[in-house]
């Protein structure tokens, strides 16, 4: 899996961050931080939900 967050794009809506916390985190101004570019197979599906969530589409996955 293949995960791409485009932070110019990012508005700070934190769906990423409910979705997949484990994967996702907010930076102090509220921009998505990738924290586990190669999550386990496990998450795949709270990443994809993340990137179906976010308001932006900032955040895209291959795999």
């Amino acid at each position: 899996m293949r995960i791409l967050v485009e932070i110019d794009r990012c508005v700070g809506g934190g769906q990423c961050v409910m979705a997949a916390p484990d994967v996702f985190d907010q930076d102090d101004d509220g921009l998505a931080v990738l924290l586990d570019d190669d999550p386990p197979a496990d998450q795949a599906d709270d990443v994809r939900l993340a990137a179906r969530l976010c308001p932006a589409r900032a955040i895209t996955v291959d795999g």
